[in-house]
């Protein structure tokens, strides 16, 4: 029997808790002008932007930690990933997303992304959590998921903190 993993990763940001968990929540649409060099495109498919039960599809890189440090070279191709956005709570500033289907799913069975905000001093800790299913043992764990999302909210702190 499969067993679910679960992996965290965080990141302290300089925005407020309620400036970048806003940004994440209903500004998906700017991504790939907050984060254009990991985030190339977004479109909804299936309900409201904002909504719980709305299916988006995300064109993005990963690339190894220190390609990310720097900028993205031309050698990493976009990967594409559709997502269902299960939930929200605008309270506790947390999102849970579902992945539908992607290139993920070529070695996970199930993926579910958790995003947490919290505030810490003048800034926030923005924390996301992987919730995973590998399709066998010889499926890596996914570190460089982690190295995308930290440095996807970096992005989206100097953005905000440059608007």
């Amino acid at each position: 029997m499969a067993q679910i993993r679960k992996m965290d990763c965080q990141v302290e940001v300089k925005s407020s808790a309620e400036k970048i968990f806003d940004a994440f929540n209903t500004k998906a649409h700017l991504m790939p002008k907050m984060s254009s060099r990991l985030i190339s495109d977004i479109k909804l498919l299936e309900g409201e932007w904002n909504s719980p039960g709305s299916v988006r599809l995300w064109h993005y890189v990963v690339a190894g930690d220190k390609q990310l440090q720097e900028n993205v070279d031309e050698k990493n191709s976009t990967i594409v990933a559709k997502e269902l956005r299960e939930s929200v709570d605008e309270k506790n500033r947390t999102m849970v997303y579902k992945l539908l289907d992607g290139e993920i799913k070529n070695s996970y069975n199930s993926w579910k992304t958790i995003l947490s905000v919290t505030p810490k001093g003048e800034g926030s800790l923005v924390k996301w959590t992987f919730e995973y299913e590998k399709k066998n043992d010889d499926v890596p764990e996914p570190v460089e998921y982690c190295d995308f999302h930290t440095a996807w909210a970096k992005d989206v702190d100097d953005y905000l903190l440059n608007a």
